[in-house]
């Protein structure tokens, strides 16, 4: 049996801050795992260098479900985002050596593929609707069958979802929180002439989806739902905030849009009321921030007895380590709907190489023993951690919102 002899954090900021924990075992196997918690990444860090690798030396690394256990029943101060981003690390870590001494892709042994691949959708923003449109025209040449359409709202300077750079977007943009105004209003007025001209330009043959980032009360994204019903929407993501998972009874009440929600999501308690009364209709929780692969399969066989999907967050938080868990999950769980993927930088590409590749809008992680993504530690090194926070939000009368 492979015995776990040492474990290490790395942070590193090729463009973006990440931390990675290597997991090393007796056997010369080393396996990778994701820890990056976006605008808290140094609290996960010390969670596991001060509190979770003493408890992991010299245990066997093959026990992947009893080492899950000890880290959540055994801290008492259960959930929350630092103790499963956390936990998620050494998960993924553990899958990746396990698979590597099988000498198969992780998928393989969770299964095998249910699918070909995983399809995905990119990120088409834009200051304006036409812009946006452009964007979106270019995802569709590239074979995506997926787009999220955001575009800038007029009156308001930022709006999220809009970035700088066509490609690429990274909210963490400040050493101190950025503050930006927001108005529901002047929101709700110009997402449904997005979706007019998208489908006006792109057809019906493209899944549109649409994030609101939590910024809606219930009956304000009910009102939505309900505008945006003629154009088909994939999905609409966060409509509101779901600490009050009833709040999506309302929701559902005045609209047959469907609904995703669950990045933020740490533990299956945090969308069973959401699952089990069918508010939803995918349910987006991820692997770094839900307690990795084998709390993430809990969620999704919960789901699946309730007709939910899965949607999983897929920005750049995650880094490409993450997005290899991600698809291996996707490829394995009956209930897949579609992945998130954004770019990342050729600086992060470099850091992390991987198998993973893209096609026909569709993804693959590849064929490599585990994860099939590792880290260049010298390379990484060179990119010294560097403070990075989220926006905020207040409303135009001053008042916080939700960002």
């Amino acid at each position: 049996m492979p015995r776990i002899t040492s474990a290490k954090v790395i942070v590193t900021c090729p463009g973006r801050n990440f931390v990675t924990l290597k997991i090393e075992t007796d056997e010369g196997v080393y396996g990778l795992g994701d820890a990056t918690l976006n605008g808290r990444e140094l609290a996960v860090a010390s969670y596991l260098a001060d509190h979770v690798i003493p408890c992991l030396i010299g245990r066997d690394a093959h026990r992947i479900e009893d080492i899950w256990q000890y880290l959540y029943k055994g801290a008492y101060w259960r959930r929350g985002p630092v103790t499963m981003s956390a936990i998620a690390a050494v998960d993924m870590a553990l899958w990746d050596i396990k698979g590597k001494i099988a000498g198969l892709p992780l998928y393989q042994l969770l299964g095998g593929a249910c699918r070909e691949g995983a399809m995905v959708y990119g990120h088409a923003n834009g200051k304006t609707i036409e812009e946006t449109i452009e964007n979106a025209l270019h995802y569709q040449q590239l074979g995506y069958k997926a787009i999220r359409l955001q575009s800038g709202v007029p009156g308001l300077a930022s709006t999220y979802g809009v970035s700088k750079d066509r490609y690429f977007y990274e909210p963490a943009d400040a050493d101190l929180p950025t503050e930006n105004l927001w108005s529901s209003e002047k929101y709700l007025r110009s997402v449904p002439p997005l979706f007019e001209k998208a489908r006006e330009a792109l057809g019906w043959d493209v899944h549109l989806l649409h994030d609101i980032h939590h910024r809606l009360t219930p009956i304000e994204a009910g009102r939505l739902g309900k505008d945006l019903e003629p154009y088909r929407p994939f999905w609409l993501e966060d409509a509101t905030p779901a600490e009050n998972q009833a709040n999506f009874r309302l929701i559902r009440q005045h609209t047959t849009s469907p609904l995703a929600v669950g990045e933020v999501f740490n533990a299956i308690w945090d969308c069973k009321e959401l699952i089990e009364e069918q508010l939803i209709d995918y349910i987006r929780a991820t692997v770094v921030h839900a307690g990795g692969i084998t709390h993430l399969r809990r969620i999704a066989s919960f789901a699946d007895m309730h007709n939910v999907r899965t949607g999983c967050h897929g920005a750049t938080d995650l880094s490409p380590v993450c997005m290899a868990a991600a698809l291996h999950f996707d490829l394995s769980v009956p209930n897949f709907g579609v992945q998130e993927y954004m770019r990342h930088t050729e600086e992060t590409d470099a850091v992390f190489p991987h198998h993973y590749s893209f096609a026909d809008g569709m993804m693959h992680p590849g064929d490599a023993p585990g994860l099939g993504a590792d880290i260049d530690e010298e390379l990484a090194a060179r990119y010294e951690y560097k403070r990075a926070y989220l926006p905020v939000n207040r409303l135009e009368d001053g008042s916080m919102w939700h960002w």
